[in-house]
Parts: C-alpha cells; sequence; structure tokens
C-alpha cells in the first residue's frame, strides 16, 4: 500500500531560503531515483510565511525508510537542519477508501 509522507519546514529568513533551496531540489532529484519513490510536490504556506511542506508518495514505509535512513540523505538533511535551526517534521499517511474512515474489519 502507498504511503504519503509529509514534510514540513519553517524558513522565515529569506537568507536562509536561498541557501536551502539548493539542497531542497538535491533532495528532491535524488528522491526521484529511490526505489519505491512515485511521485512528490512542494507547497508554500499562503496563511503562514515561511512554511513549507513537501508531499511525497512511496510505495511502502520501508522504501520511504530506506530513502530517509540513507547515508546520502542524511547528510543533506543534516545541514538542512544546521540551517533552519530546527528539525524536519515529518508525518506519515495512508490511502482511505471514501473518505476519514476509522480503521477497522467489516462484519458480514
Amino acid at each position: 500500500m502507498s504511503v504519503c509522507v509529509i514534510i514540513q519546514r519553517k524558513v522565515e529568513d529569506k537568507k536562509i531560503a536561498s541557501q536551502l533551496a539548493p539542497l531542497i531540489v538535491r533532495l528532491r532529484s535524488q528522491a526521484s531515483i529511490q526505489p519505491g519513490y512515485i511521485t512528490d510536490q512542494s507547497f508554500a504556506s499562503l496563511d503562514s510565511e515561511g512554511e513549507y511542506l513537501v508531499v511525497s508518495t512511496w510505495d511502502s514505509m520501508d522504501s520511504w525508510n530506506n530513502w530517509k535512513n540513507s547515508e546520502q540523505r542524511q547528510s543533506i538533511q543534516k545541514q538542512i537542519t544546521a540551517l533552519i535551526g530546527e528539525e524536519t517534521v515529518y508525518r506519515y499517511y495512508e490511502p482511505v477508501v471514501g473518505g476519514i474512515i476509522p480503521k477497522f474489519e467489516a462484519v458480514i
């Protein structure tokens, strides 16, 4: 089952944002060639200046975790953390059929 990874960063300083941009481009381009990668999009908040999201879709949590924990990604992430001065926030989601449904087994 595919998973959606929401990656959130807050960067209010425009100078830091300009230094951060090439690192994000490297992460995205390297992610796109990893096994299990499906797609990603980046978003800038309209109501919270300096807040950015990356929505990344993977074929499984294992594929995402392999990339997230890779030496290559960790090296870039370490530079990002040093620049923005805080940890990146990760949230994980799975598709649901028919909207918001609690997880349960159907009784027939």
